[in-house]
């Protein structure tokens, strides 16, 4: 499976099995944890067998049943700390698809407390979201999005922005929102959040998505100058 294929076939999934994510497998995640935290300034965690977090009221009223294992999602306080979280952590979240693992992003419906017992936090350091990850009890099911020219006006649009939308129309998004709106300034995507519960995480996902379906490296907001 490559990154294409694994935006494709990657949906949520809040019901995972028993089955133990294999050493090899987690080192991976954990290479990739380390590159990311140091290209971003960020302090993304991997728990592992840790099921607490996700035994709260919070998480039996967001169905989720099973998680023992999710990123911890941290970052240093800064303007642009939720769209990095959002790029970055899908990055993860279409690897650990490739690696036949399955996720769910949760902003709410876990234990905060509970998680933050398992992580470490530095002053100046923030908890924005946890990913849940694992072997799924299902492949999850495709949701529903709004047609492309409610995202972007496409006409005359050259194809790989064309590509990189239709992945961007994919791209999970807090309740399916979908709060964003491309645009294209000469060969430069401009993203635009159009607010929202957790909009900012939602546009980082959407770059991340874009940027694979394209086929292109893309500026993001807070590599601009």
């Amino acid at each position: 499976m490559d990154l294409i294929e694994a935006v494709e076939n990657r949906h949520s999934v809040r019901s995972y099995t028993p089955d133990t994510i294999p050493q090899d497998v987690a080192d991976q995640l954990e290479d990739s944890i380390r590159t990311y935290n140091t290209e971003a300034d960020l302090h993304i965690q991997l728990v592992l067998n840790e099921p607490r977090a996700f035994s709260s009221a919070m998480a039996r009223y967001g169905k989720f049943t099973g998680v023992q294992n999710y990123f911890a999602m941290v970052g240093r306080k800064d303007s642009f700390l939720d769209e990095k979280i959002g790029y970055y952590g899908e990055r993860l979240v279409l690897q650990a698809q490739m690696l036949g693992l399955n996720t769910c992003w949760v902003a709410l419906t876990f234990s905060k407390s509970v998680a933050k017992s398992h992580i470490k936090i530095n002053p100046g350091e923030k908890l924005v979201c946890v990913i849940a990850l694992g072997y799924g009890q299902t492949q999850g099911v495709e949701r529903k999005t709004k047609p492309m020219n409610e995202l972007c006006e496409p006409e005359g649009k050259p194809e790989w922005f064309i590509r990189g939308m239709r992945a961007a129309m994919v791209a999970p998004t807090a309740v399916n929102q979908q709060k964003f709106h491309i645009d294209l300034e000469g060969e430069k995507p401009i993203f635009i959040s159009l607010g929202g519960f957790y909009s900012y995480v939602d546009l980082g996902i959407v770059i991340c998505n874009f940027e694979v379906g394209a086929q292109r490296k893309v500026i993001k907001p807070w590599e601009e100058g």
